[in-house]
């Protein structure tokens, strides 16, 4: 018997761990497993926010593929097309031609990217917040700004150097913003020149609430603490423009900012676009609560979807609802879809995918946070704790979680790393410049 060729699209939560669970239970005369995906690593995004406040290394928080994966083939490279009528893809490596890989099934993964808004300015000045090198960016844009507010004389240029505007209160929009705020407040010490009263932290959000996969109370809590800290939370209100860094708000306020952050929510990857795959109003491929693609009532026989790309059924809610975009969702269903690729290899039916959401953590800072897990609600330093404590027993492989632990221990006894390191965004700079031909006098 042939081996069956399993093509998985992204290399994220539902890539990563079904790959890694479908090459673990089929054996090389019944399946080889091929994953394709732009990077060469799984980024887990619940720790970029540390990644970006210096609590963790960045190289910590990301997951090598050809180290967890090495019973399948990895391509790096993008999924430019999928023709599902002849199980065929396409993929444009990261140099070299085209090539085609076809497949006997097919798990379509590839996440998902930043939904925004077409205002103006927003292109031109905003700072994404989904991937490890928009993380390591907006940290050393951050310390950087300290440095340009500690150096100029004018108090207009400061006031604009020292004003970080974040777009979004979900969790992305609010751990970033606290993580950051912590981050430089520690970095002051270092500043004698700037007082930490320079400094304006915004943040705003369209709706009337914050983190609202947890109770009202709860949200409301958490703008307390950040008023305590003494930021700027400007619910109901939307940004209308920050062209030239001018940052105009729908309350009539406006005022200059050199940081602007975009979190204000996420959309299906692009890439379905360039598929023949069925999708709903929202863009997502449409599943069964199997995990499998379905067109109306017909199953679209051998492929799969999950995370945030696909609308899937959660048959733990009244009819009609969804699973959340989450990555407690996403590494479930992963393995339960895994599972039921196994099962239709081997002649048996799938399983329909049921888990009730647990519950959600959020860190607010250093030793400040909020968790509403199975109905129970913490602050403070508890919520703290579990959030680490959740996110590290998540976060693939022992290699990453011990050198995860392994930063926060350090942090106990070290003081955090401030330095900002703008020249990784342009190496060849200093080089270009120092080579330049000497023209001849």
């Amino acid at each position: 018997m042939n081996p069956k060729r399993i093509l998985v699209v992204g290399a994220g939560h539902v890539g990563l761990y079904a790959a890694l669970r479908l090459s673990k239970k089929l054996g090389p005369r019944e399946a080889e497993v091929i994953v394709v995906d732009p990077q060469p690593h799984m980024t887990y995004q619940p720790f970029l926010p540390e990644a970006a406040a210096g609590s963790i290394s960045p190289r910590h928080s990301v997951v090598p593929l050809r180290r967890e994966l090495r019973r399948c083939t990895v391509v790096v490279g993008a999924v430019t097309w999928i023709d599902h009528a002849t199980k065929t893809a396409s993929v444009q490596p990261i140099v070299g031609p085209t090539r085609e890989i076809r497949y006997d099934q097919v798990v379509v993964a590839p996440g998902s990217v930043s939904r925004t808004l077409p205002i103006p300015g927003l292109h031109e000045h905003g700072i994404g917040f989904k991937t490890i090198g928009e993380a390591i960016y907006l940290r050393n844009h951050v310390l950087d700004r300290l440095d340009v507010a500690a150096a100029t004389p004018d108090p207009a240029l400061r006031r604009r150097a020292l004003t970080f505007v974040f777009v979004g209160g979900g969790y992305a929009g609010i751990e970033a913003l606290a993580e950051m705020e912590d981050m430089t407040r520690s970095a002051l010490r270092y500043y004698p020149e700037l007082n930490p009263d320079d400094m304006r932290w915004v943040l705003v959000e369209a709706t009337q609430r914050v983190l609202p996969e947890v109770d009202p109370d709860m949200g409301a809590y958490t703008v307390q603490q950040l008023l305590r800290r003494k930021m700027d939370i400007r619910l109901g209100t939307r940004l209308e423009s920050c062209v030239d860094g001018l940052v105009q708000l729908s309350d009539g306020d406006s005022f200059p900012a050199d940081t602007i952050v975009w979190t204000a929510g996420v959309k299906p990857s692009p890439m379905l676009d360039a598929t023949d795959f069925p999708r709903d109003e929202r863009g997502r491929i449409t599943c069964q609560p199997t995990l499998q693609v379905v067109a109306g009532d017909q199953v679209v026989a051998d492929a799969w979807s999950a995370g945030d790309c696909a609308a899937v059924p959660d048959l733990t809610k009244e009819p009609g609802s969804y699973c959340s975009p989450s990555a407690q969702h996403a590494v479930r269903q992963a393995n339960r879809m895994a599972d039921n690729i196994v099962n239709v290899i081997r002649g048996l039916e799938p399983v329909p995918y049921q888990h009730r959401h647990a519950g959600s953590v959020a860190s607010l800072g250093l030793y400040q946070g909020v968790a509403q897990v199975y109905g129970i609600k913490m602050k403070g330093l508890p919520a703290w704790f579990m959030h680490r404590t959740y996110h590290m027993s998540r976060i693939p492989s022992l290699n990453r979680k011990v050198r995860v632990v392994a930063d926060w221990t350090l942090a106990f006894f070290l003081k955090r790393e401030v330095v900002a390191l703008g020249q990784l965004h342009d190496p060849r700079e200093e080089f270009v410049e120092a080579s330049q031909p000497v023209s001849p006098r």
